[in-house]
Order: C-alpha cells, then sequence, then structure tokens
C-alpha cells in the first residue's frame, strides 16, 4: 500500500460517502517550489491515493496543497479534477492574486485557503495580519480558511482568530504538546473557537500529536474525543496521508479506527464522517 502501513480495511463500519477531508496529491509531473527544501517530490498520486481510498472505503476526498509546492495548486487542482465531482480542493494563495483567479479555481473545486504557520512558505514568515488579509480576500467567495499552527500560536493568535471573516477549520487537532493535552492554553483557544459556532476541527494526524504512539495514541486521543464531543456537529476526519516527512509510515485503517474511540456513537460517527463534511465542503447532501 502506498505511503502507507498496513493491508487490512478498517474494523469500524464505514458509512456511504464518506470523506476523507485531508490529504495531499504530489507528482513528479510537477516539480516543488524553489523555496522547499524537505522531502522531494514523490509519485503520491490519484492512482496510488485511490489504492488506499479502496482499503478504507472511503468515497469523497479533500485534496490540500502541501507546502512543497508553495502557491503551485497544480497538482492539487489536477487531481481533483481526476477524482470528479467526488473531490474538492483547498489551496494556498498569495497576497497578489488576482479575483479572477481565485474564481477559476472556485470552478475547479476549490473551497478554501491554508495558511501555514508551521513550516517554510514561499513567501518567507507567515503573519496574523497576512492571515487576516488572506481571508478578506476570499470571503467574498464563500470560501473558508485553515489553518496549520502549533498550540503556541494559536494561543498568541486567538485574537485574530475570533474575527476572521470566514469560517475557520483548524488542522491536526490543533497541535498541541502531548505531554501537556488539555491542559496547554491553546486547548481553552479551541474551545472558546468552537463555542462560538464558526470554528471546525480535523480530526487528524494523531501521529503528530503523540509521545505515547501507535496503536492506541493515547495522549492525542483524549484531546480528540475531547474536542469531538465539544463540537461534534463541526468535526471532520482527515488521514493526512501520504504522511510527508514520516520515517514510519502509520497504519491508516487503524488511524480510522479510532475514530470509534474519538466519536464512540455510530450516528455521530457518520455525522462526521459524511453530513459535516458535505456542509464545510458543499458535497452534496
Amino acid at each position: 500500500m502506498p505511503f502507507s502501513a498496513g493491508t487490512e480495511a478498517p474494523s469500524i463500519r464505514v458509512p456511504p460517502n464518506a470523506c476523507d477531508c485531508h490529504i495531499h496529491i504530489l507528482s513528479t509531473r510537477f516539480p516543488a517550489s524553489p523555496h522547499w527544501k524537505g522531502q522531494p517530490v514523490l509519485d503520491s498520486d490519484v492512482a496510488a491515493y485511490r489504492r488506499l481510498q479502496a482499503r478504507l472505503g472511503t468515497s469523497r476526498v479533500v485534496v490540500v496543497t502541501p507546502s512543497t509546492y508553495g502557491t503551485d495548486n497544480r497538482a492539487t487542482l489536477d487531481g481533483v479534477a481526476q477524482f470528479g465531482p467526488s473531490a474538492r480542493a483547498v489551496v494556498v494563495v498569495d497576497l497578489d492574486i488576482a479575483d479572477a483567479e481565485l474564481r477559476a479555481m472556485a470552478a475547479q473545486g476549490a473551497v478554501g485557503i491554508r495558511v501555514n504557520f508551521g513550516t517554510p512558505q514561499s513567501w518567507g514568515p507567515t503573519t496574523a495580519e497576512r492571515l487576516e488579509a488572506m481571508a478578506r480576500k476570499v470571503a467574498p467567495l464563500g470560501w473558508h480558511v485553515q489553518i496549520y499552527a502549533t498550540g503556541d500560536k494559536i494561543v498568541e493568535l486567538e485574537p485574530v482568530l475570533r474575527r476572521l471573516p470566514t469560517p475557520l477549520v483548524i488542522d491536526h487537532l490543533a497541535r498541541l504538546p502531548p505531554d501537556q493535552g488539555g491542559s496547554h492554553p491553546a486547548y481553552a483557544v479551541v474551545r472558546r473557537l468552537l463555542d462560538g459556532g464558526r470554528t471546525w476541527m480535523k480530526l487528524s494526524g494523531a501521529y503528530l500529536n503523540t509521545a505515547s504512539g501507535p496503536p492506541a495514541y493515547a495522549d492525542a486521543t483524549a484531546v480528540a474525543a475531547s474536542f469531538a464531543a465539544a463540537a461534534p456537529e463541526r468535526m471532520v476526519w482527515g488521514s493526512d496521508w501520504p504522511h510527508r516527512g514520516e520515517k514510519h509510515m502509520p497504519d491508516d485503517a487503524r488511524l480510522f479506527d479510532l475514530l470509534a474511540e474519538w466519536v464512540p456513537d455510530d450516528r455521530a460517527r457518520a455525522r462526521v464522517l459524511v453530513d459535516n463534511p458535505a456542509k464545510l465542503y458543499g458535497f452534496p447532501e
């Protein structure tokens, strides 16, 4: 299985139209951005992901432009075109992007932008001012803004995050330090944002938020279950395939099975996998 450990299917039931809300498509047809000094581009392409999709039993997908490509969204949009109506895109853009280009990407399935505070970007450091400016730029399209940031950065950004003119999506369980989890100040910030009614959380990246490790990821599980209980109507799940930068590939079926602990109720879990993504990303209900 490309970029994934294990071969078995998930143990829990996968409802029709279940969505994997966070993957990256890379292809050697599209070179890395000149700013990128990390892992080179490998063919974690649509054909490779379809094998994982068949294993998991999901049928919808959200493709997120990785830092590898800077503001070049060709691989993402090409991937969405190959997937067809079952896919949406979250793109990365710079401040000088023209409104016409944003509208063209919307026609190709883009529904949001990602603003990354965690890894090198083609424009250099990401600032709160840039986040606000980008949110104002895409708000007229009805898009959301997805952020990737550590817990410490989320604490720093709270005033800005509260006043964004768009829905907010937080990546990977808010990247709380595993040794602190719910006691870290960012946990309270995220809970306040969730209570505000316009913030969504990606239940993803357990292997990024753990010291205890697989298969239980007990520290990440405690945080994820708490967020899911707080706002089950604004939780979505993502695999984070192809797990860029990981030396040891996680088992995606086991990552999926963590939902049995994070969201124990079958109906609530179907909401996370089907209903919530349909609302956030504009899939047919």
